[in-house]
């Protein structure tokens, strides 16, 4: 139980952190300026961060609960499925609702699929070397 606590916080900052180099750069904020006219004035950062800590959380007890399930034979290979499941689901998905729905550019929809899927095989990664499978009862 540590051990998930341990690795759920380092996944919540981890998370807050890569969050902000793919959003706060100078790339970024020039093929999201489509975004300008919806975006707030300012990011409310406090709210920010617990919203990665609590994503750092679900995401490690979801591993956990898939841990048996997930391609790999391993803790490393399991992290990186884990992580294109959840590459999968939240950002692709989105990527293509937005395509389908808003007019952004294919630049910046294809940015965020990247940099999703950079973070989220990271994330996985970190799952996998950390996380142990849960024992049988």
């Amino acid at each position: 139980m540590l051990r998930y606590l341990l690795v759920s916080a380092l996944s919540g900052v981890v998370f807050g952190v890569l969050d902000a180099l793919i959003n706060a750069n100078t790339l970024a904020q020039r093929l999201y300026e489509v975004y300008k006219p919806i975006f707030r004035e300012s990011v409310n950062a406090p709210l920010g961060i617990t919203i990665d800590l609590v994503y750092g959380f679900v995401l490690a007890g979801l591993f956990l609960l898939l841990y048996r399930s997930l391609p790999g034979s391993r803790g490393l290979w399991k992290g990186l499925s884990f992580g294109l499941i959840a590459w999968f689901f939240r950002v692709l998905m989105s990527v293509m609702g937005s395509w389908v729905a808003l007019r952004v550019p294919a630049a910046a929809l294809l940015y965020t699929l990247l940099t999703g899927l950079a973070e989220m095989l990271i994330l996985g990664a970190i799952y996998g070397l950390l996380l142990r499978a849960p024992s049988r009862a």
